[in-house]
This record gives structure tokens, C-alpha cells and sequence, in this order.
């Protein structure tokens, strides 16, 4: 039989942590989840996700599938289906997501693209006027996009 157990081994069962006061220095590779409550200061790579907390630090670029970003970031971050942006994120770099969501207050500082050509290696996305989801009230996350209609 092959490998298609539902056994811990895989990419699924892993989680790895990177606890608050603990620096990394140099790259951290993990084909699971990798939670980084500390400081990392080289590339983060997570075959599953990447949990940045809200203390957590990571100067370098994130490669993985889905991301939740609450702490700060100085680098790329690539995230190859889902990338959440909590309130307290600070993103200094570009961003490149199949899918995005960023909560108010959260802060971006750098070039985004959202679509369906995120993986690494491949082409340049093109560019969306609306590169952020609507949220639920109706509001766009992007300055310079379609404004509400002026009330008078």
C-alpha cells in the first residue's frame, strides 16, 4: 500500500513552534504548519501554513499555502491559496496571494497581487482593481477603489 495513511508523518499532522523570546537565525523548512511566536530571520518555508502571531517577527520571505499573519513582517509573502491579514500585521514587502483578507487596522506596505498565478515561478498576475475580497459591510480594503456613493 502506499503512502495514504492517515498516519502524522505527512504534511498534515505537523505542527511546529517557534515559542515567544526564541530567535531562529537561518531558514526554517517544514512540510506542516509552522506557528512562529518569536523572531525568525531568514525564509520561512510551510508546505501547509504559516502562523505568525501577533508578537511574532519574521525578517525574511514566507513561501507556504495558507498564511495567518498577526505580527510583522519584512520581506515577501507568498502564500499559494489563502493569506489572512489579522489587525495587528504589519507587511513590509510584496504580497502575492491566490486569495486575501485583511482586517481594519492591519497594515500593508508594498506591492500586492492577488489571483490565480501565484506560485512561485510563475507568471506575474495581472493586476485587479478590486485586489481585496469585499467585506462583509461592502467595503473595499483598497484606497482608490469604487467609493461609496456620495450622500448630500
Amino acid at each position: 500500500m502506499a503512502k495514504n495513511d492517515d498516519s502524522t508523518t505527512g504534511r498534515d499532522g505537523v505542527v511546529s513552534i517557534i515559542g515567544p523570546g526564541m530567535r531562529v537565525t537561518g531558514d526554517c523548512e517544514t512540510e506542516g504548519t509552522l506557528r512562529i511566536e518569536g523572531t525568525v530571520a531568514g525564509t520561512v518555508r510551510a508546505g501547509k501554513a504559516v502562523v505568525l502571531g501577533k508578537e511574532g517577527v519574521i525578517r525574511g520571505d514566507i513561501v507556504t499555502q495558507d498564511a495567518i499573519i498577526g505580527g510583522k513582517v519584512t520581506g515577501t509573502v507568498v502564500a499559494e491559496s489563502r493569506l489572512e491579514l489579522q489587525a495587528t500585521c504589519v507587511i513590509e514587502g510584496e504580497i502575492r496571494a491566490r486569495r486575501i483578507k485583511l482586517d481594519e487596522g492591519g497594515v500593508v506596505n508594498g506591492d500586492v497581487r492577488v489571483g490565480e498565478s501565484v506560485a512561485q515561478g510563475g507568471g506575474t498576475p495581472a493586476r485587479d482593481s478590486s485586489f481585496a475580497a469585499p467585506s462583509p459591510g461592502g467595503q473595499s480594503s483598497e484606497r482608490g477603489g469604487e467609493a461609496p456613493a456620495a450622500q448630500g
